[in-house]
């Protein structure tokens, strides 16, 4: 559903170091993808990326079209991060969708998530 908590992403310097720490304190099942690690277990999708070392964590709502999403954030006076679209790879893509990170129109950050299309 639309505007539901999606997907939530921990950043940390290190993300195998990262995913030690927390499948060892919360008991995550993690599988390492394309520099990163998504988490299982968690009760929400989530992932854990390094290079962010001291990171907030990112939660990500869900929209129907990312697209439009984007458009109508800048359309409310909000804006849209210039990096942290989409996994940049079409196969990760198709696996889990395509994220942008944004600002609302008071500065605080967010992110949308339009997760993959059921094969049809």
């Amino acid at each position: 559903m639309a505007g539901e908590l999606s997907f939530f992403s921990i950043g940390v310097g290190d993300a195998a170091r990262g995913g030690a720490f927390y499948g060892a304190l919360l008991g995550w099942e993690l599988e390492e993808v394309s520099g990163g690690l998504v988490i299982s277990g968690a009760g929400v999708g989530g992932g854990i990326h390094g290079g962010d070392a001291g990171a907030s964590p990112y939660v990500f709502f869900r929209v129907d079209d990312l697209d439009a999403a984007l458009a109508r954030v800048e359309e409310l006076g909000g804006a849209r991060e210039p990096a942290g679209e989409d996994h940049g790879d079409d196969d990760q893509a198709a696996r889990f969708g395509r994220f942008a990170l944004c600002r609302d129109d008071q500065g605080s950050a967010f992110g949308l998530h339009e997760p993959p299309r059921a094969a049809g």
